[in-house]
């Protein structure tokens, strides 16, 4: 027991060195990379069985199947199921049992959820309307005298002196009681219709025609009910033709946006069923649909606002008031886990999957977290058993145990070699510029490479001016104990035979 305990405080030492050096070894696999749990069995010509196949240079990707290596100018190299077991670590059930190990299945259900959300009623931008004068003038009398009036379609909202307008009216007149005229009604009519053009109301220039005499002053009347947002002049200002004099808001429906985290909004749809409830609580319950999902991101809050349109004929809701938003968005099947069964390191999301008696580090994509759960979008199968408590201990022996055999690999190749590995090759191409060469060496024995083409750097820069594509050289190799690389310490061009 007192091992198992040491054992386990060793673990915690080194886990956060350990964790992140793990995982940044472990690139993005090519698509057609496979993993343990995925690669059918097969044989080669040993009659052998084959897990998998890999590059020597980079052995933490796997391949399912033969073939020439993506990242270096060499065959794949089989991994035996008779060999030394790479498919993660090994905890037996008594360690399990004292790390407080739990399992979860990989589950497939509906991932059909309501989002939550924080909106606010703001004014309906397609019922805003702008009161404008369509002469030239000067305000005389502005019934409504503050911003926030409410108005009711139809209310007269400003008088206006025109001497535009008033010269119009003259002219109209006149046509209108010209007798000598043949086209006297033609004329007449044209003239009312450039008094409707210049503002005046028909009710205006009904009274204009009947009394037959003309009015120095017309009025602004309101085109809807609502309240004024805006007051551009004041009673004996001026104003300009085209102008805005008044602006007024429909709050007969108003506008209910809803701020949906990044990860939520992929989620929601147009048309979806919204219930919000104000924070005031004094209203009964909104009920609404999704009308617009608003393309931009909010790049502070990681949020999407989302608009809804809510009713107001009796006017008992406000601009500027807050609401809960609960979204029901459309039901789909998805894989999920346990929410706790998920380590983010900031970077990727991994969990730790239980492989027959082993366990490994999965890399996953995450959805949606509905509850205490979060549905996967990728790297998990159904019916696959992950870890919920305890992964981190794992996932820490799993990056010890790389590393500890990285670190074996190395020390005894610098056992085994000498101080300065010789080797022969071709030049495939030079980078005068970084002083890099790529080579198409001969099989180093002293580091068990086989014949491949790779690119070394090299430490005397004007050796790499003298050489050129298609020469034959001589080389000698150093390591880099700090990064595990070879560089080259001298080159040098064979002499031709």
């Amino acid at each position: 027991m007192n091992r198992r305990i040491v054992a386990a405080g060793v673990l915690l030492i080194f886990a956060i060195a350990a964790v992140a050096l793990f995982l940044r070894e472990r690139g993005q696999a090519p698509a057609h990379t496979a993993t343990q749990s995925n690669v059918a069995a097969a044989q080669d010509d040993s009659g052998r069985r084959v897990l998998y196949w890999y590059d020597p240079m980079m052995p933490q990707q796997r391949f399912d199947k033969p073939g020439k290596s993506p990242f270096m100018d060499m065959q794949l190299v089989p991994k035996y199921a008779d060999e030394a077991s790479a498919s993660g670590v090994v905890v037996t059930p008594s360690v399990q049992q004292n790390l407080g190990m739990r399992l979860a299945s990989v589950e497939r259900s509906s991932s059909g959820n309501r989002i939550t959300s924080v909106g606010r009623l703001e004014v309906n931008e397609r019922a805003l309307h702008a009161v404008p004068s369509r002469v030239s003038g000067y305000v005389e009398r502005l019934p409504v005298r503050a911003v926030g009036d409410p108005v009711k379609q139809g209310q007269l909202l400003a008088q206006i002196y025109s001497p535009d307008l008033l010269s119009a009216q003259q002219e109209f007149l006149a046509l209108r009681n010209a007798q000598n005229l043949s086209d006297r009604s033609a004329l007449a009519t044209a003239a009312r219709q450039r008094l409707q053009l210049l503002g005046m109301a028909r009710s205006e220039i009904d009274v204009l025609e009947r009394r037959g005499e003309a009015v120095s002053r017309f009025g602004l009347y309101s085109p809807v009910s609502g309240f004024v947002t805006e007051l551009a002049t004041r009673e004996g200002g001026s104003v300009q033709s085209g102008a805005a004099v008044v602006s007024i808001a429909d709050l007969s429906s108003l506008w209910l946006i809803a701020d949906v985290p990044e990860r939520d909004a992929s989620a929601v749809q147009v048309g979806d069923e919204v219930r919000a409830t104000l924070t005031a609580g004094s209203q009964a319950p909104i009920v609404g649909k999704v009308d617009t999902i608003y393309p931009t991101l909010n790049t502070q809050s990681r949020t999407t606002r989302v608009r809804i349109i809510v009713p107001n004929e009796k006017g008992t809701l406000r601009p500027g008031m807050l609401a809960n938003v609960d979204i029901a968005t459309v039901t789909r099947e998805s894989l999920f886990v346990p929410s706790e069964a998920v380590i983010y390191t900031g970077t990727r999301s991994i969990v730790i999957v239980q492989d027959g008696t082993a366990f490994r580090p999965a890399e996953v994509q995450v959805g949606a977290e509905l509850g205490d759960r979060t549905e996967v979008l990728s790297g998990l199968k159904e019916g696959e058993r992950v870890v919920t408590s305890g992964q981190f201990l794992i996932d820490s022996e799993a990056s010890l145990s790389g590393v500890l055999a990285r670190l074996s690999q190395a020390q005894a190749a610098t056992k085994q070699a000498p101080a300065l590995i010789t080797s022969r090759g071709e030049v495939i191409s030079v980078n005068h510029a970084n002083a890099r060469v790529t080579l198409a060496h001969e099989p180093i024995t002293q580091l068990q490479w086989p014949a491949m083409t790779m690119p070394f750097r090299v430490i005397d820069s004007q050796a790499v001016h003298s050489l050129s594509t298609g020469d034959r050289v001589q080389f000698s190799l150093r390591p880099q104990p700090e990064n595990g690389e070879y560089i080259i310490e001298s080159i040098s061009k064979e002499s031709p035979r």
